[in-house]
């Protein structure tokens, strides 16, 4: 039995999957730091005048991520065409399109991958579970809720609404909670 303040994981998948540590991938649907960092340097370069560059180093130091780790996020959200680079002395990372039009659910499964806490409950990357009957199962019932509530947040917030957002109106019956 656990004592008082101990995390207890439950889960039916095997240890990489739900997060124990040491596993490689954690897909416990939480925010990893890699989704967190490249949040933050998007919401960072939707900051500036439209067309300015931003040096990696610059992004790195404001927002407190190391910098090769942000070298590598750079790369991903390139490759995903929401920020575009150029080289040499004059170089550095801007927005590839308008905050406005940059969806944090996309970003977040670019980065992260599915929303989903467990793999039977993704629409992106499902995978059927060994040990239990889906149709019954209530775990993936509820874990399916908890998917479509984060999806609902994420895929209907913009760059833009995250960047312009007041912190002041965080909801109270929420701010008990952390």
């Amino acid at each position: 039995m656990p004592s008082h303040g101990e995390t207890v994981i439950i889960c039916t998948q095997t240890a990489a999957r739900c997060g124990v540590v040491g596993a490689s991938r954690v897909d416990s649907g939480m925010l990893t730091k890699k989704g967190k960092y490249g949040l933050k340097a998007l919401v960072h370069l939707s900051g500036l005048p439209a067309g300015q560059l931003a040096f990696v180093n610059d992004i790195a130091v404001a927002n407190n991520i190391p910098k090769k780790f942000l070298d590598a996020i750079l790369g991903e959200l390139r490759n995903a065409g929401f920020v575009l680079s150029r080289k040499g002395k004059e170089g550095g990372y801007r927005l590839a399109r308008p905050a406005s039009e940059i969806k944090i659910g996309h970003v977040v499964r670019v980065l992260d991958g599915p929303l989903a806490p467990i793999p039977c409950a993704s629409r992106t990357q499902y995978q059927r579970c060994e040990d239990c009957d889906e149709a019954t199962c209530q775990v993936r019932h509820m874990m399916l809720e908890v998917r479509q509530a984060i999806a609902e947040v994420l895929d209907n917030r913009s760059l833009a609404a995250m960047r312009d957002a007041d912190n002041d109106d965080f909801p109270v019956e929420l701010s008990s909670q952390i």
